[in-house]
């Protein structure tokens, strides 16, 4: 410790949490309860994650906080956007403020300039964010030597925030933003092992959406590999949401019914209304609110607004699809970041890619594909919709 009133500690911050008014301690709650989870097993009790006045403040209450332990757990969080590693100390007088941010920031300054930023949430304080900004800026200039004031380009940024107690940062961790997991609801996630439907997944996360992962599985045309590749998707998925259990599909039946009932070039537009019928069915079991597709507009044949439109009706929830507006590469570089990207383009075909026309059907009528869908269903494809959901497993 810098001083002995400071100790380290980890500031972390939220951004729209903030702006919620009747709800916003529901959300901050979400929030806390995420970091407790993932902190559980590195104390006996001794690490505290409590608000502070527009911040959520972690520290160890026996000494300093091990941060470097802390951070690779609570960084995926959703509803944070910053993690700054600092100290707290309990002065509220100026010269001995002075003395701790001395100490603290000697240690973390880089080049030769600076500037002192203060956010002065405690207005009993007596002195503005300025004043404090000027009072300490002008004791680090005096022990600093060869360093310079910069208001406007500075090498570092020295950060204070008065609370109720006083904090002294320079970096911060950039968070994930976005809502509490799971503080929407739950949505069941369509999921294939490419690209883009575990992406869609992370960003319906990121809004709140607690996931309930679906995947359609059609041995012996689909290796079993795929089916660990989809579970290789979902761990890395679970760095955000935690776990996620995953419901397969027995989809054999389906798909060679629907081959042998349907012209090749509309049979892409049916199995995807198949699979949206029976993703509402667990959806209603689940207690789901919506479902969540991989659909980008143009993409493939069967992403275009007419074939979106074409397959719209065999859910009984609202669809959502987080990229329907993205190219590959914004999809790419997202897959990427989460850690995705390189279990996704493993070389096996999912049931999508096998049973795909050559040339499908780019634009479908709705109405015909409704009437046609209507008659198989009297002469059994219901029957088959209905046993592929029981026949779903974890």
């Amino acid at each position: 410790m810098e001083t002995n009133t400071a100790k380290h500690i980890m500031l972390v911050k939220y951004g729209e949490v903030a702006l919620r008014q009747g709800n916003r301690g529901f959300y901050e709650k979400q929030i806390m309860d995420d970091i407790r989870r993932r902190i559980k097993d590195l104390h006996s009790g001794n690490i505290k994650v409590i608000r502070e006045q527009g911040r959520f403040l972690i520290e160890d209450v026996t000494g300093d906080l091990d941060s470097e332990a802390i951070l690779p757990r609570v960084k995926n969080i959703f509803g944070a956007i910053a993690f700054c590693d600092g100290i707290k100390t309990t002065e509220r007088e100026m010269k001995p403020l002075c003395e701790t941010a001395l100490a603290f920031f000697r240690a973390r300054i880089r080049g030769k300039s600076f500037k002192v930023v203060t956010k002065r949430a405690d207005k009993r304080f007596p002195l503005t964010s300025n004043e404090i900004s000027a009072v300490i800026g002008e004791h680090l200039l005096a022990g600093l030597p060869g360093t310079q004031v910069d208001l406007h380009n500075p090498d570092t940024i020295f950060r204070v925030e008065i609370r109720n107690h006083v904090y002294f940062y320079v970096d911060s961790t950039p968070g994930e933003g976005g809502l509490p997991y799971g503080s929407a609801g739950k949505g069941v996630l369509l999921l294939s092992g490419g690209i883009d439907s575990p992406v869609a997944g992370y960003l319906a996360a990121r809004r709140g959406v607690g996931l309930v992962p679906v995947y359609f599985h059609s041995p012996p045309y689909v290796s079993e590999r795929v089916v660990d590749k989809v579970r290789d998707l979902l761990a890395a998925l679970t760095a955000y949401t935690g776990e996620l259990p995953l419901q397969i599909v027995p989809f054999t039946d389906v798909q060679l019914y629907l081959q042998e009932k349907v012209p090749a070039e509309k049979l892409t537009i049916f199995l995807k209304r198949a699979m949206l019928h029976i993703a509402s069915a667990i959806a209603a079991r689940e207690n789901a609110r919506c479902l969540i597709t991989g659909d980008a507009i143009g993409q493939v044949a069967s992403q275009t607004l007419h074939s979106l439109a074409a397959v719209h009706s065999a859910a009984t929830l609202p669809i959502l699809r987080p990229l329907t507006a993205m190219d590959k590469h914004q999809i790419i570089e997202i897959a990427h970041r989460i850690g995705t990207y390189p279990i996704s383009i493993r070389p096996y075909d999912d049931c999508c890619t096998l049973f795909v026309a050559r040339h499908p059907e780019n634009k479908p009528n709705a109405a015909v594909i409704e009437r046609m869908e209507t008659r198989l269903m009297e002469e059994g494809l219901k029957d088959l919709l209905a046993k592929a959901v029981e026949g779903a497993v974890n």
